[in-house]
C-alpha cells in the first residue's frame, strides 16, 4: 500500500475542526497555551462535524429495533443506515457483513471467539496488543519483526506452507503501525495469506483515520477500527467482512437482540434460535450514539476529500521527520527505514534523556500531550530498541529517574485536526529541550514523571 501526493496541493485543505482546539492549559513555568494535542495514536479528537451531528439526533434518542414507537423507529433506522455508511466507507463486498463492538480490542476478541477450534493463527510479534493478544484458545505463530515489507510477505509465506496439519489458518496484520506509523504491505500479505488457504483480517486502527481503507481492493477477510481513533467519542469500534465465520459461532455475548425466539423445552431448558445477521454478535441495547458518530465521522471524512486530507498529513509527517533530522541526539524508530511509506505516527528516542522525563518536559513547560511507554505494543517496542522482544516492561512511565536511559519511547501523532503550529511547536520544543535542557526539575511519582513545583532547574 502507497500514499500518492501528486496532484494534490496540500495547503487547499485545511485541518479539520475538531474539540478542544481552543483549550487552555497551564505551563509549569507561569501562564497558559494553547494545548497542542499530538497523541492521535491513542485516541484523536471528536471533529466537530460529528459532535454537531450527536447533539443534533439527541433528544431524539430511543432504543432501537423493538420499539413501536416514532423514536424508537428513527433511532433504529439511523442505527442501520450507519451501518450501509461505514460499509460504504469501507468498500464492503456485497455479502460482508458490519458488526458494531465497543473498539478494535472487542472486535478481535469476537473474531478470535468465532474461528474454528483447529484454526491456526499466525500473528506478527510487531503488533499492538488488541491484535497479539485475543487467540488464546488457538494454536498461535508469532513471526518475527521483518525489515522490509517483501521480508514480511517471505515470512509468512514461509510459515504458511510449513504449518501441519493444514486446516484453516488465520494471518492478523497491522495496516499501519502504532509505533513507527508505516504502512504495511496489506495487499500482497492478503494475496499470500489466499495462495496458501488462509484468511486475514486487518488491524486498521491506526490506517482508517489517516487513510482510504477499501476491503474488496486489499482483498481482505475482516477490518476492526475503532472509533475513537477516527474522529468519533469513545466506546465503539467495528469488525466487517466475511459473515460465514461469524454466523457459525455462538454468539460473542447471549441475551436480546442476538436472539430470534427462545422457548422453554419440555425437560425444563431452553431452545434458542439465534440471529445469523450482524445481530448475532450485537446482544443487549447497542451504543447507537457511538455507532452514529462512527458512520459521521465516515461522512466527513469522505466529503473533505480524503486524498486530500491525506496528502496534507504527508506534508507534516516530512516536516516532522525533517525537524528531528537536524537533532542529532534524536534517534527516530523505524522497521522498514526512511523511505517506508507512513501516516502521522511517529516514535523517537531522545540520547541523554529519559523518555517519560522528556514527554513530562514538552507537556509541562510547552503544553504539548504525546505519549511515551511501550505503546501497548511491547514486542515490538523493546525489539526496535535494541533490547530483547522478551523483556519486560510497563506501559506508562519505567522507574527510572528523570535524566536516566529508559527502554521506553516518546511517540508523537497528528492527523486531520492538527494545525500547523502544533507542529511547530513540538520541533521548536525538541530542540530547545535537547539544547538547553528542560527549564524545570522533575520526579517520579506514582509511576509517572511530574514537574517538582518550585523546583527550577535553570534560568529562563
Amino acid at each position: 500500500m502507497s500514499v500518492s501526493t501528486a496532484a494534490i496541493d496540500p495547503s487547499v485543505c485545511a485541518p479539520l475542526p475538531v474539540l478542544g482546539q481552543d483549550v487552555t492549559v497551564p505551563l509549569v513555568t507561569g501562564g497558559e497555551v494553547t494545548y497542542a494535542a499530538l497523541d492521535y495514536a491513542a485516541s484523536a479528537p471528536a471533529l466537530q462535524r460529528v459532535w454537531d451531528d450527536v447533539a443534533a439526533y439527541a433528544p431524539y434518542y430511543g432504543s432501537v429495533h423493538r420499539g413501536a414507537g416514532y423514536l424508537s423507529q428513527l433511532s433504529t433506522d439511523l442505527f442501520e443506515n450507519s451501518r450501509r455508511t461505514v460499509a460504504e466507507f469501507l468498500g464492503c463486498r456485497a455479502e460482508d457483513q458490519v458488526v458494531f463492538t465497543r473498539s478494535t480490542t472487542d472486535s478481535l476478541n469476537l473474531l478470535a471467539a468465532a474461528i474454528p477450534a483447529d484454526c491456526q493463527v499466525f500473528v506478527y510479534e510487531t503488533e499492538h496488543h488488541a491484535s497479539l493478544l485475543p487467540w488464546r484458545d488457538a494454536q498461535v505463530t508469532y513471526l518475527n519483526a521483518p525489515r522490509t515489507p517483501g521480508q514480511a510477505v517471505e515470512t509468512l509465506e514461509r510459515a504458511l506452507a510449513d504449518r501441519d496439519p493444514y486446516g484453516p489458518a488465520l494471518v492478523c496484520v497491522t495496516g499501519a503501525s502504532n509505533v513507527t506509523g508505516e504502512l504495511w504491505p496489506v495487499k500482497e500479505l492478503a494475496a499470500a495469506a489466499h495462495a496458501h488457504g488462509a484468511r486475514i483480517v486487518l488491524d486498521a486502527a491506526q490506517l482508517a483515520p489517516h487513510h482510504p481503507v477499501d476491503i474488496a481492493e486489499l482483498d481482505v477477510d475482516w477490518v476492526a477500527f475503532s472509533g475513537h481513533k477516527l474522529y468519533a467519542p469513545f466506546g465503539s469500534g467495528v469488525l466487517a467482512g466475511r459473515a460465514d465465520w461469524l454466523q457459525a459461532a455462538e454468539p460473542y455475548l447471549a441475551g436480546g437482540g442476538a436472539s430470534r425466539k427462545v422457548a422453554r423445552r419440555a425437560d425444563g431448558g431452553v431452545d434458542v434460535d439465534w440471529h445469523t445477521t450482524a445481530a448475532r454478535h450485537e446482544a443487549g441495547s447497542p451504543n447507537v450514539i457511538g455507532v452514529y458518530s462512527i458512520a459521521s465521522a465516515c461522512k466527513a471524512l469522505t466529503e473533505a476529500g480524503f486524498e486530500s486530507l491525506v496528502a496534507r498529513e504527508q506534508e507534516l509527517v516530512s516536516r516532522v521527520r525533517e525537524g528531528l533530522a537536524e537533532v542529532p541526539e534524536v534517534q527516530v524508530l523505524s522497521l522498514f527505514g526512511d523511505d517506508a511509506p507512513r501516516v502521522g505516527v511517529i516514535s523517537f528516542v531522545v540520547r541523554g534523556w529519559n523518555s517519560s522525563h522528556f514527554a513530562a518536559a514538552l507537556s509541562a513547560e510547552y503544553g504539548i500531550g504525546v505519549r511515551d511507554g511501550l505503546f501497548c505494543a511491547h514486542p515490538l517496542v523493546r525489539t526496535l530498541l535494541g533490547s530483547e522482544p522478551q523483556d519486560p516492561g510497563e506501559c506508562g512511565a519505567p522507574e527510572a529517574e528523570p535524566g536516566e536511559r529508559s527502554l521506553n519511547a516518546i511517540r508523537v501523532s497528528f492527523g486531520a485536526g492538527t494545525p500547523d503550529e502544533h507542529i511547530d511547536r513540538f520541533l521548536r520544543a525538541v530542540t530547545e529541550l535537547v539544547r538547553e535542557g528542560a527549564q524545570w526539575k522533575y520526579r517520579t511519582e506514582d509511576g509517572r514523571c511530574v514537574p517538582d513545583r518550585g523546583e527550577v532547574a535553570r534560568t529562563v
